[in-house]
């Protein structure tokens, strides 16, 4: 038996870590014309193309969203840091490869979804954490899909 990978069921989870998104608020931001560079800097073009609204960017499914706080360290190879905020999309099947949300043993986890011939693992993004073997585990249940992540480079 694999461990619920494509089933969802309902979980009991701490309410402080699980947001629901705001979807009905909109402030929609300015969208710059032109690309950034990321290689060799270009001149900067002086015109806005229109607005963003980030939650019709990010949330492609709001009654599926959730959005969660990442405590802890074992993701930093992937870019996701404690504090990060993931948006988390319960309507997405989780497919190996894919950063999911994992509930074992009663509490939830963030790690990347990983399948050999034999068996599916949660595996961290962090060498100092062990491959976690899940393929027969009943108390294990793969409970969203992180379908993006918001990351600060200065926290106030």
């Amino acid at each position: 038996m694999i461990c619920s990978i494509l089933r969802y069921k309902t979980v009991a989870m701490p309410a402080p870590t699980i947001y629901r998104p705001a979807s009905r608020t909109a402030r929609p931001l300015p969208l710059a014309g032109a690309a950034v560079a990321a290689g060799f800097p270009s001149p900067a073009e002086d015109f806005v193309e229109g607005t963003l609204d980030l939650n019709e960017h990010l949330i492609r499914r709001p009654a599926a969203t959730f959005i969660m706080r990442v405590k802890g360290d074992s993701m930093t190879g992937a870019g996701i840091f404690p504090g990060d905020l993931l948006l988390v999309d319960r309507s997405l099947e989780a497919r190996p490869g894919n950063i999911v949300i994992a509930a074992l043993d009663g509490e939830l986890t963030v790690k990347r979804l990983h399948r050999t011939d034999k068996d599916w693992f949660l595996i961290a993004e962090n060498p100092r954490y062990p491959p976690i073997p899940i393929g027969r585990d009943p108390d294990c249940t793969i409970w969203g899909v992180v379908a993006s992540a918001i990351h600060q480079f200065e926290r106030r």
